[in-house]
């Protein structure tokens, strides 16, 4: 493994295509296994995932944010016919057609998303640092803060925990209810909870994939909020990949957030801007 010091120029890759394949492939192989679970825990979901060029198409629901492509034009070029085999495994479950496209992608993608009525629609900051043994956040932890990889039969509290910080989002209620269930079957999963004085009041998720750690599930119930449990979920997680042989890290974050701001601030820089295309009801023929 890569040994980067937690600081300086010096320490971070180039923000390349070699780099950005790696980090594709894993949030692309992550919502796959994410689509896997899904199918296990929802049989009648109709749940599952396609790989076209290199590229991941995966249907979780019509109304899922995984519902979605990643890695399009990732690995090799791109087609007419790949596009038209993306858009029908969509269209023959009833859901909208997205694709999160790379700005480093091959040539042969964007000339094709405008041909085919696309449209952008979202914005993603991927964000990414090296990681080592030695890593240690600058700022002070909150010393009544622990943070724990759950165990088997608390997914449920996981989720519900989750559930709670997620709740003024109406929008993703549905989503999130069930994250629980999803995440007792997901064969990588990694989830963390904080809790404060020995109460759950947050929580983080994260996948490894060949050397990259993604991320995810970051969620603080209402009351538990400015406690710094984030601060110690995302230090804890930072080095349980570092231990477990990963030299980088990722995370996606709305572009000019608290969120990115927060990364930033820990280490992180912003690797490049993703798209989100949305194929519009003209381009659906």
């Amino acid at each position: 493994m890569n040994s980067y010091p937690n600081s300086g120029e010096a320490s971070f890759p180039f923000s390349d295509l070699a780099l950005a394949q790696r980090l594709e492939k894993t949030e692309a192989r992550s919502n796959a296994r994410f689509v896997e679970a899904r199918a296990r825990a929802f049989p009648d979901s109709g749940a599952r995932w396609l790989e076209v060029a290199g590229a991941y198409a995966m249907y979780d629901g019509a109304t899922s944010p995984v519902t979605q492509t990643f890695g399009v034009g990732m690995f090799q070029p791109i087609t007419a016919r790949d596009f038209e085999v993306m858009e029908k495994f969509f269209r023959e479950r009833g859901a909208e057609v997205f694709h999160e496209v790379c700005p480093l992608a091959d040539p042969s993608v964007l000339p094709l998303l405008n041909e085919r009525s696309y449209q952008p629609m979202e914005f993603t900051s991927v964000l990414y640092r090296p990681i080592d043994y030695n890593l240690h956040l600058s700022a002070a932890r909150n010393s009544r803060i622990n943070v724990r990889l759950i165990e088997d039969g608390e997914q449920e509290l996981w989720g519900k925990t989750s559930a709670q910080g997620w709740g003024e989002f109406g929008e993703l209620a549905d989503f999130v209810r069930e994250v629980g269930k999803v995440v007792a079957n997901k064969t990588d999963a990694l989830s963390f909870l904080a809790e404060l004085n020995g109460r759950p009041i947050a929580t983080g998720a994260m996948s490894i994939c060949d050397g990259v750690a993604l991320l995810a599930g970051a969620s603080t119930v209402p009351e538990g909020r400015k406690q710094g449990a984030q601060l110690a979920l995302l230090e804890s997680r930072l080095r349980y990949a570092a231990e477990h042989g990963c030299d980088t890290a990722t995370m996606g974050a709305l572009p000019g957030s608290g969120s990115q701001r927060n990364a930033e601030r820990h280490g992180f820089r912003i690797a490049y801007t993703r798209v989100k295309w949305h194929l519009r009801p003209t381009g659906l023929g």
